[in-house]
């Protein structure tokens, strides 16, 4: 076996492993918009009716469809398109538009890529999915 091939046989798990890796980093986002675990004082007193209380209740539903890997393309491009929101929305007006590192959008961004990408290219391997 060549070690292209050794490699290639490894990029389903290295998939897999992004997919489980962005979203447990999204459901600790959830995570303190909802249930204040961990503590983000600019969450405190978020109304669950609210954009941030949606973003909250669409990351946490999403995360974990992602992350076991069940409906997994579709729940990763709606998590694509509400973190595409929240960079637009949320950080995008402090300025710098296109230099995320200057409004602290770069997770926001990245996360939208990473989710856009799982949402093409399917869940990887240990996925519920996959046993379907």
């Amino acid at each position: 076996m060549s070690d292209q091939d050794r490699f290639a046989s490894l990029a389903g798990y290295a998939h897999a492993l992004l997919r489980i890796v962005a979203s447990y980093l999204l459901l600790t986002h959830a995570s303190a918009k909802l249930f204040h675990v961990p503590h983000i004082a600019m969450f405190d007193g978020l109304p669950l009716f609210s954009l941030l209380g949606a973003a909250g209740i669409i990351e946490l539903v999403g995360g974990v469809l992602v992350l076991i890997g069940f409906f997994t393309r579709a729940a990763a491009f709606v998590l694509s398109g509400e973190l595409a929101f929240a960079y637009f929305i949320g950080h995008a007006p402090n300025g710098h538009v296109f230099l995320p590192l200057l409004n602290q959008g770069e997770p926001a961004v990245l996360l939208s890529f990473i989710y856009l990408f799982i949402a093409a290219a399917g869940p990887g391997a240990w996925s519920i999915d996959n046993r379907r």
